[in-house]
C-alpha cells in the first residue's frame, strides 16, 4: 500500500507552459491553423506529459497483465479458461496478433503473469503470480483488497522499470478468458451504467448467452455488495489480477510523466479505476480505437477522451495500442520536422 500511496501522491498535473509552446510551435508551421486535427491535439497533449514542447519516442513498449477468472465457472466465455495460458505462450513466440502488430510498429511486449492457472515455461515471461486465478464471484469477493492492492503495485512498478529502461511511449494489454464479464461488472459497479448498455458478446456469446453473463453480473452485485465510492472495493470484489495490474500501469506511467495507451474494454476499464484512484491520471492517457465491446462508450465519456480509430477490433490484447503508437509517433514528427512560415520567409 504504501507504493500505492506514494505513486498516487507523486501525480502532477500537465505543464501549461509546455503546452502553450507546443501550440505557438504548431501554430508556426506550414499549414492552416488546425489542420491536422487530432495530430496537433497528440502533440500538444504530449508537450504537457513529458513537459517538453517537442517530442521524440525513443522506444515503445506493451505492457501486458496476464490472469485467469473464477468467474469462467459460470460458462460466461465461449473459450474455457485453459486458453489464457496458450494464448500467453503465442506471445512469447511471436505468433499472436499482438506481437505481429506490436513488431509492425517497432514495440516490445513485457509480458506479465499475475494470475494464470497454468505455470508458463516459455522464455521470457515476467512471474510476478499473486495466486492461480481468482475466486468465482458469485460465491465471494474475486479477491482479497490487499491481493488487489499488490496487483496494482506490480502494475506501477511494471511501468517505471520500462521507463527506466528507456521506453518513453507505453501500451497496454491483457490475456484472460472471462475478463469481458469482470470489466463489464466492475463499470456496472462503478458508474451504475445499465448492464444491457455495458455487457457485449466478449469472444462471441449467443443471445441466450449474453442473457446469462448479465445474470451472473447481477448475482455477483448483490453476493459482494461493492462500495462504488471506493475504487479497490469495486476492483477486489468484482475485477482481476489483470484489471488491477493494467490500473496500476497508468498509475505507473502518470507519475513518471510518460504517455500511456489504453487499447479497448479491459485496459479501458483499468483506465478506468485509476482515474478512480486519481482522476489527474487521465491526463497523461490516450485511447487508441473504439472497440465493438458497447462498455467502450461508457469509458469514453467518463474519461473524457476520444479513441483514435474505428477499426471494428475486439481482441484486445493490446492490439489497438500497437496502433496508435503509429499515429501518436507521427504527432511527434510534425513537430520536429515540419518546416514553418519562417523557413520560408513569411
Amino acid at each position: 500500500m504504501e507504493l500505492l500511496k506514494k505513486t498516487v501522491d507523486s501525480i502532477g498535473e500537465p505543464d501549461r507552459d509546455a503546452m502553450e509552446k507546443a501550440q505557438e510551435r504548431l501554430n508556426s508551421l506550414l499549414k492552416p491553423p488546425g489542420s491536422l486535427g487530432k495530430l496537433e491535439e497528440i502533440a500538444k497533449r504530449l508537450a504537457g506529459i513529458t513537459g517538453k514542447p517537442v517530442n521524440r519516442i525513443n522506444k515503445k513498449a506493451i505492457l501486458i497483465m496476464c490472469n485467469d477468472n473464477g468467474v469462467t465457472e459460470e460458462k460466461v466465455s465461449s473459450f474455457p479458461a485453459e486458453v489464457s495460458a496458450l494464448v500467453a505462450e503465442t506471445m512469447l513466440k511471436g505468433l499472436a496478433g499482438v506481437a505481429v502488430l506490436g513488431r509492425h510498429a517497432g514495440a516490445d511486449l513485457r509480458i506479465v503473469d499475475l494470475g494464470l492457472f497454468t505455470d508458463i515455461k516459455t522464455p521470457g515471461i515476467i512471474n510476478r503470480k499473486i495466486r492461480k486465478g481468482t475466486m468465482n464471484f458469485t460465491r465471494g469477493p474475486a479477491m482479497s483488497r490487499d491481493e488487489a492492492v499488490k496487483a496494482i503495485e506490480i502494475g506501477i512498478e511494471t511501468a517505471l522499470a520500462a521507463v527506466k529502461d528507456g521506453y518513453n511511449l507505453l501500451g497496454t494489454g491483457e490475456v484472460g478468458i472471462g475478463n469481458t464479464t469482470t470489466s463489464s461488472a466492475v463499470l456496472h459497479a462503478l458508474t451504475g451504467e445499465s448492464l444491457d448498455i455495458l455487457v457485449g458478446r466478449g469472444a462471441g456469446l449467443t443471445d441466450e448467452g449474453l442473457t446469462h453473463k448479465k445474470d451472473v453480473i447481477r448475482r455477483g452485485m448483490e453476493k459482494n455488495m461493492p462500495d462504488r465510492n471506493d475504487p479497490i472495493d469495486v476492483l477486489s470484489k468484482l475485477g482481476g489480477l489483470d484489471i488491477a495490474g493494467l490500473a496500476g500501469c497508468f498509475l505507473g506511467a502518470a507519475s513518471a510523466r510518460t504517455p500511456i495507451v489504453i487499447d479497448g474494454f479491459i485496459s479501458g476499464t483499468a483506465a478506468v479505476i485509476a482515474a478512480a484512484i486519481k482522476p489527474a491520471v487521465k491526463e497523461f492517457m490516450f485511447t487508441s480505437h473504439v472497440s465493438v465491446e458497447p462498455g467502450t462508450k461508457v469509458i469514453s465519456e467518463y474519461l473524457g477522451l476520444h479513441p483514435m480509430l474505428s477499426m471494428d477490433m475486439r481482441l484486445g490484447e493490446g492490439t489497438g495500442c500497437a496502433l496508435a503508437f503509429n499515429i501518436i509517433e507521427a504527432a511527434t514528427k510534425i513537430m520536429s520536422e515540419m518546416g514553418t512560415f519562417a523557413d520560408i520567409g513569411m
